[in-house]
């Protein structure tokens, strides 16, 4: 069954989180908060956060910064994941990426699927490896954000998951 194994320590991973806008400020950026406040109360250190506007050379750029770092271990982003012209967010994440996390998407749009219905299509919601990080793409709406962390990224990203997780597996991405 899966679940916390509490015989497994926890281990505390160093999150960057994203904000992708034309519009938000640090003081409107709900979605970003979402994710930070999830992160920290579920014991991750929240290392940095930054907004860029919906360019994808400025999300590259950034995602590129925080990927060449030794300390951040997963890099979350809000925004930019739907359909209209400005949306670039998941080109910018697969110009940075190695290898694709397609179930990432999936679980995504199926998970939220349940909650707003057939709306869930216009998400792109994606996930790579780029060196040894992860990068998370979620939608902007604080909605999306907490839906992505608490049914997917709290679990995945806890070392006590079983079966599996991909904080576990961080070490072997440096291989």
């Amino acid at each position: 069954m899966p679940g916390i194994d509490p015989s497994v320590p926890f281990t505390v991973l160093n999150i960057a989180i994203l904000t992708v806008s034309d519009t938000r400020t640090a003081a409107s950026d709900k979605s970003g908060d979402t994710l930070s406040q999830r992160a920290t109360e579920a014991g991750h250190a929240v290392v940095e956060r930054r907004i860029v506007t919906d360019d994808i050379d400025a999300i590259t750029a950034c995602l590129k910064d925080w990927v060449a770092r030794t300390d951040i271990d997963v890099i979350l982003t809000t925004g930019g994941t739907g359909v209209t012209g400005r949306d670039v967010t998941p080109e910018a994440v697969h110009a940075v990426g190695d290898k694709v996390i397609p179930g990432f998407g999936e679980l995504f749009r199926w998970l939220s699927y349940s909650i707003i219905g057939t709306s869930t299509i216009q998400s792109r919601a994606t996930a790579v490896v780029a060196g040894s990080t992860y990068i998370f793409a979620c939608p902007g709406s604080p909605g999306a954000c907490k839906d992505a962390w608490d049914g997917i990224l709290r679990d995945q990203l806890d070392i006590r998951h079983r079966p599996c997780n991909f904080a576990e597996l961080i070490p072997r991405l440096r291989e």
